[in-house]
């Protein structure tokens, strides 16, 4: 029996075939396929991600291993991350013939939407999945290939029916310049029974489009992944680069690094929180932060010359250096900056009307969280320690700690209070870096890419855990490339807070988790 980190208790002992001898590694390390652990059957397979999940691991990704492309040799393989031990296991198994599978959702609902996408993309079905409606496609599009055919009515919503119970169906085209999404209210009266995500509307196909791109042009498109997350996302897909080509990246580069990674976070979290003050009316907060996000962007903008850092993280280091005048000017931007951001949010955080809207809104409970297994900002503001900067350390992070914000309230005020500490730790870490920060070599020469190889890579971009996993063929090309952005385990979480909440609570809670379109929509 093992504890858990924070204390709470012995966790569940784990029995199933292989656990005792099975292989964990670090973050970001690459693994030849055949030395990635495979369970016997399917069976074998879910008994062990079940007593993994039990353990305390979780579901980083869940998708389908063929590097070969050959039907008969597909594969589902499981990124399972292991926080409080700091390692990441690889369990692979080859789909049965009939190309069906005991779904791990019935017993793991973190599971859920990967199991969708699978089923949606691959045509594997998970039988007993609890609702297995296709993650992205409707009935508009042409059924490709083994892909899941859409019925021409299309899919049907979850209902509730009753007396007074109705229907309120929101977007997908919204009043406003965001993305595309429909939400759809089960209510009797303004009381929300149920509501149900369909996301989808944009068909990206940035895995696919990444795959048959030369590999010049893959950067740019793991980039724009999710717009606002562009360093996080470049981060994710270099160290994948980087472990398949044995490349070090020096230490310079890495710092400059963490900065940007940082900047990143500031400046969304400080969005954020003005965007919250807009939702509840309070103008003078969301005008105020909504000009310091500009500044923190900028700032981004000093050093990589792009405003969302675009064009600055390269594999195998940076393009752009900071010289000594450029530190001392930054240092004393990020210094007037912060004492604006500390009293603004300091007057945002104790107005009796901000308050009043936050608190006791949009509750996630620990329990709910851990199941979901979501991450990010929103997951620690369930009381759920995880951090993969903390957890699964790479680049300057090795070396450099930043303390997790906690709160155990799970509702708005929680999330909100969560970025304003995160974005506070994050200014002191970004001026404790540039202070430091010495010359040296920025890019290390790259190396061939390993053949056969599979890699995973986790960062903690601003919404939470960014998951890129790779697989080469044997002449070492991309073969395989899976991306989950934070948003495709958060998404029902979303869902989850809204039940037994007035409609009009949905903007605030919506804002609070503040998850992505893009990122959800490959």
């Amino acid at each position: 029996m093992s504890e858990t980190r924070d204390g709470q208790g012995p966790t569940a002992p784990t029995h199933a075939p292989g656990l005792a001898s099975f292989r964990w590694d670090a973050n970001g390390v690459s693994t030849e396929h055949r030395d990635i652990q495979a369970a016997a059957t399917i069976d074998e397979f879910r008994e062990m991600c079940l007593s993994m999940i039990a353990s305390g691991a979780r579901l980083s990704a869940l998708t389908v291993l063929n590097p070969s492309r050959r039907a008969n040799e597909t594969e589902l393989l499981a990124v399972l991350a292991d926080d409080a031990r700091s390692r990441i296991g690889l369990l692979r198994v080859q789909v049965p013939a009939s190309r069906t599978y005991p779904a791990l959702s019935a017993d793991a609902p973190q599971a859920q939407t990967f199991e969708r996408e699978i089923l949606e993309d691959f045509g594997i079905v998970p039988e007993g999945h609890p609702w297995p409606k296709p993650l992205r496609r409707h009935a508009d599009l042409e059924p490709r290939d083994h892909r899941l055919d859409a019925s021409p009515e299309g899919h049907s919503f979850f209902q509730v029916e009753g007396a007074s119970v109705h229907e309120v169906a929101v977007g997908p085209v919204h009043a406003g310049i965001i993305e595309p999404g429909h939400f759809r209210f089960q209510c009797y009266g303004e009381r929300v029974l149920h509501l149900e995500i369909q996301l989808g509307y944009q068909h990206r196909g940035a895995e696919s489009l990444l795959l048959r791109s030369k590999p010049e042009r893959r950067l740019t498109i793991a980039e724009s992944v999710a717009g606002d997350t562009a360093i996080g996302h470049a981060l994710a897909y270099c160290a994948v680069v980087e472990s398949l080509g044995e490349q070090e990246v020096p230490l310079a580069a890495q710092a400059i690094r963490g900065i940007a990674l940082e900047l990143e976070r500031i400046a969304n979290h400080v969005g954020d929180l003005g965007a919250l003050c807009g939702d509840v009316g309070y103008l003078p907060g969301a005008s105020w932060l909504g000009r310091l996000r500009g500044e923190f962007l900028n700032m981004l903008l000093e050093i990589s010359g792009n405003r969302f850092g675009r064009g600055l993280v390269i594999p195998g280091g940076v393009r752009f250096g900071i010289d000594p005048a450029r530190r001392t000017a930054l240092i004393g931007r990020l210094d007037r900056l912060e004492s604006e951001f500390d009293q603004i949010s300091e007057v945002v955080l104790e107005n009796s009307s901000v308050v009043a809207r936050f608190e006791q809104t949009g509750i996630l409970t620990r329990a709910d969280a851990e199941e979901l297994a979501i991450v990010g900002p929103a997951a620690r503001a369930s009381g759920c320690d995880r951090d993969v900067r903390r957890d699964h350390p790479s680049g300057v992070y090795r070396y450099a700690h930043i303390p997790v914000s906690l709160q155990d309230s799970g509702d708005v005020m929680a999330r909100a209070v969560v970025r304003w500490t995160e974005a506070q730790r994050s200014i002191q870490f970004v001026r404790e870096h540039l202070s430091e920060l010495r010359a040296g070599s920025l890019v290390a020469p790259p190396g061939p890419a390993r053949p056969s190889a599979c890699v995973a890579s986790l960062v903690e971009g601003w919404r939470g855990e960014i998951a890129h996993v790779a697989v080469t063929d044997a002449e070492g090309r991309l073969a395989t490339y899976k991306i989950i952005d934070p948003s495709m385990h958060n998404w029902f979480a979303l869902a989850l807070v809204m039940r037994e909440r007035q409609v009009s609570d949905f903007p605030l809670c919506n804002k609070s988790f503040n998850l992505s379109y893009a990122g959800h929509d490959l």
